[in-house]
Parts: C-alpha cells; structure tokens; sequence
C-alpha cells in the first residue's frame, strides 16, 4: 500500500477503522511487544551469578547489567511520543522492534562485561519505546466500549510478563544457558513486526515535526531520568549520599529534571505536555500508577531476595513461587472488562488495590518456618488484585482526555508507573538493611536479658556436636556459630516483615487516591 496521510476518522482507508480486524492485529503486535520489553526487565535477574561468571564480572560489576536496561528505557519512553508523531506510529514501532531483535541477539554474544552493558543498553532503549507506544494504541485503535478488553489485555503486559520473568529466566538457564534469556525474543520479534506491518496504517515522514523538536526538553530529560535512575538502582549498593558518586548524579538529576518541567511548562509545543498532571483526576491517577509500580516491583524483588537468603532456594524453586503472582491473574483478566461495563471504574480499582495490599500484609507475618509454600496464599491473593487494577485505572485515568493528550498521557502513565517500579526497589533494598540492623543490634541487647535460655541452647547445641564427632573447643565454636546465625535470619525475618507492612500501608494510600476520583462520565 502507498504511504498515507489521512488521518481523521471518517478519512481512514476500509480496513483501518477502529475495531477492525487489522486494528485489533496492530493492537496485540504492540502488546506482545509490551510484554518482551517488561519480561526482558526481569529475565536476567534470576541467572545473574551465572552471566556474570561466564564474562567474569563481580556481583556489584554485574549489577550494572540490569541498572543500564531499565536507565537507557526510562530515557526512551519519554521520547516515544515525539518520535512516533514524527516518524509515525508504524514506522517506529517497527524501526524499534527491529532494533530490539538485534540487540537482543548482541547481548546473547557479549563477550565481556562492558560489551553487556552497551547492548543492553541499546536492548532498554528501543524495548522501552514499545511500551508506552501499546498503551496509545489501545487507546486510538480501539473503540470506547472495547477499551476496557484492550487494558485488560494491557494488563497482562503491565503485571504478568514481570510475575513470569524469574521463572522463564531461571527455567531457560537451567535447562540450556544464560544466552536463551536473548534468543527467545526472536521468534517474537519476528511475529510482531509482520503483525505491524499488517495492522497499522502507513503515514509519511512528518519532517517538520522532527525538525521542530524541543531538543532542549529531550536534553534535560535525558540527563535527568538516566542519572535519576542510575541513582535509585545503586545507591544503596554505594551506601547512598555517601557515595561521590551518588552525590553527583543526584545533583545533575535534580537540577535537570527541574530544567525540564519549566521548559515543558513554558513551550506551546512541549516534547511531554506535563499540563496534564494539572488535571485533578489524572493527576490523582498517577499517584495510584506509581504506587502499583512501587508495591509490583518491590514485590517481585523482595521475595526472590528472602528466599534465597533465608531459605537457599535455587532460581528455579524461586521461580515457581513467583509464578503463582502471575498464572492466576489470567483467569481474572478476561472478566474484568465485564465488570467494568457494570461497577464503577474507581471501585474496581480501589478493591484491586486492597487486596494487593492485603497480600503484602499476609507476607508481613512470616517466621523461620514461613518459606514458598507459605507464600502461595499471598501470591494468590496478590494475583486477583492486579487485573482489578490495571484495567479500570487505565481507562479512568484517560477518559477525560482529548485524543491529543493520548500521547503525552501514555507517556506520563508508563514513565510514572516505571519510577514507582525503581523507587520501589531502592525503597526495600535500603530499608531492609536499615531495620536488619535495628532488630540484630537489640537482639544482641537482649541475649543477656534471657541469658539463661541461650546458655541452655548453646549448651544443648554443643553436646549435639561433639556427640556427631566434633571436638568440644569446635563444638563450642560452632554452638556459637549457629546462635549468631539463628539471630541474623531472624533480624532479616523481622526487617522483611517490616517493610511487606509498610507497602502495605502505602497501598492504602492508592485506594484513596482512586476512590477520589471523579465519577466516570458515559462515552
């Protein structure tokens, strides 16, 4: 078909109406795209000791793998819009899946640590554009009565491809390598770009709108987000603002991204229209879309994190843990959009948000014996809530738009909800060693309180060993031992308890946030 540049409602060649059979196609191409991009965010982390010995990095070196995808993501998803106005939406998606397939194949062939962190670069940056860039198609290809099916379908994007991530990347690294973590994008990929091809109408190169970009925006946003993300990913990793290092990214992000407000603010024409957050009701929005990204990945990192520190679970036997944070959601998602069409919106979510947070509550009463199976209850829990709230905080979130703002509104959303994600992960990781401290220093207080019970257990501790054939100076020494150790997992025990309460308080702070929203008015 020749290029075209139709572009109203009644203009559209037969075949590309909204509803359509190709406009559906366009729409799962951009969903199945969506869902490499999230899955690749969490694929890596459960074989990280094993890409990292394989190019012979250390654990703070390899970390950098997973902090350059997710900063190099957080730059692209702002640019979506710009971009995709400019070059049009197929021609992006279709430049950027591309794009995605090859660097995919790159980091699969790295052949050190620095070769790693460029190609996954590259993989976050073009990932990053299919994103935001599947919510806008919902929302343009879609008709009003059929928008709550394409979020739910959004949904499974959003909440399912990071549940699975650990247990595909634990799986695929058990039984083959770390490189199919990056050959199973192909297959994929491939699909996806015939999809697009098909289903997304061919528009010409609108040159004036790249040449009149606001570079100074996309500047200041760059700098800002990158630094802002690296910040998040290892400050705690280099003890904060302790850290030069830390120091000074957080000065650049912060001045930056106070640069980049103003000049979006300023410009009639800006690369984000942040106006949009003057908006009561989806300012109110992106309050309830960070804290979804906040309680989703911190959820997805910690529990990985306590079991096998607690409990030596393997990447695998942690995987099929997760996994039940992810299968349920799939027999839920298909009746939400029902339900949408029946309850109010704002409910639907703020009932999706209180069993989220009741999940994180079950999982903030855990004691030694507490380990995966334990944690299905939770998981299951946790799994129902999600598709309450992806599907009807999406569409209240839009519905008062016009369809000029569907560009700028995707890009806050999926840019918001990413922050949440990362905050949320800095938020744990630090807390869990702040309030590890707190309890392991007053359990050392208090041992000489009850210094009888643990002269009795070490006594106890010690007669077991030498009767196994220890010698008694050993034997008392690893008694000992295994007090300390017994007080360290405790202490931890204690530090995640803490902090799954705390996310579950945060989460009732995004049940009010929905609940405030206006009333949704019919289309």
């Amino acid at each position: 078909m020749s290029e075209l540049a139709l572009d109203s409602q009644t203009d559209i060649p037969q075949g590309y109406e909204r509803g359509s059979f190709r406009s559906w196609i366009g729409v799962m191409a951009g969903l199945i795209g969506a869902f490499m991009a999230i899955l690749d965010i969490q694929i890596t982390n459960a074989s990280m000791k094993e890409i990292q010995g394989s190019l012979g990095a250390t654990l703070e070196e390899g970390s950098w793998i997973s902090t350059a995808y997710l900063v190099a993501e957080m730059i692209a998803i702002p640019l979506s819009g710009w971009l995709s106005q400019g070059l049009s939406v197929r021609r992006y998606l279709l430049w950027s899946t591309t794009a995605f397939i090859l660097a995919s194949i790159l980091c699969s062939l790295s052949w050190n640590l620095e070769s790693m962190i460029v190609f996954r670069a590259l993989q976050g940056f073009f990932g990053g554009a299919l994103i935001p860039l599947a919510f806008r198609l919902i929302l343009e290809l879609l008709p009003d009565n059929k928008r709550a099916t394409g979020m739910a379908l959004f949904g499974v994007t959003a909440t399912f491809a990071p549940s699975i991530g650990p247990t595909l990347g634990g799986w695929l690294t058990e039984q083959f390598s770390w490189h199919y973590l990056f050959y199973i994008n192909l297959p994929p990929g491939l699909l996806v770009l015939g999809m697009l091809a098909y289903g997304l109408q061919a528009k010409p190169i609108a040159w004036q709108q790249l040449k009149n970009a606001d570079y100074s925006g996309i500047l200041t946003m760059a700098l800002g987000m990158g630094c802002l993300e690296v910040v998040l990913e290892e400050g705690n990793r280099k003890d904060w603002f302790g850290s030069d290092l830390i120091q000074s990214l957080a000065i650049i992000a912060a001045l930056n991204l106070s640069l980049f407000v103003y000049i979006q603010l300023k410009k009639s024409a800006p690369l984000v229209n942040l106006r949009l957050l003057g908006q009561r009701d989806f300012a109110l929005s992106t309050i309830a879309y960070f804290l979804l990204g906040l309680a989703l990945f911190a959820s997805i990192y910690m529990i990985p994190l306590y079991l096998s520190q607690i409990h030596n679970y393997t990447p695998l036997e942690i995987g099929e843990v997760i996994m039940w944070m992810g299968f349920p959601q799939l027999l839920v998602l298909p009746l939400v959009p029902r339900l949408v069409e029946r309850f109010d919106a704002r409910y639907l979510a703020a009932f999706g948000f209180a069993l989220f947070g009741l999940s994180n509550y079950l999982n903030s009463q855990m004691t030694l014996d507490f380990a995966g199976d334990q944690m299905v209850l939770a998981q299951i829990v946790r799994a129902l809530g999600q598709p309450f709230v992806i599907v009807p905080i999406g569409i209240v979130a839009t519905m008062h738009l016009h369809k000029s703002e569907n560009a700028s509104a995707s890009t806050v959303l999926n840019v918001i909800r990413n922050l949440g994600g990362a905050c949320g992960i800095a938020l744990v990781s630090t807390l869990i060693d702040v309030q590890y401290r707190t309890h392991f220093a007053d359990m050392k207080q208090t041992v000489s309180a009850v210094s009888s019970q643990a002269y009795e257990y070490l006594n106890q501790t010690t007669q077991m060993l030498i009767q196994g054939g220890s010698d008694p100076i050993t034997a008392k020494a690893q008694a000992n031992a295994l007090l300390a150790k017994t007080m360290m997992q405790q202490a931890y025990i204690q530090a995640y308890n803490d902090v799954f309460l705390i996310i579950s308080g945060l989460l009732l702070i995004a049940v009010l946030s929905v609940v405030l929203i206006r009333k949704p008015t019919q289309a």
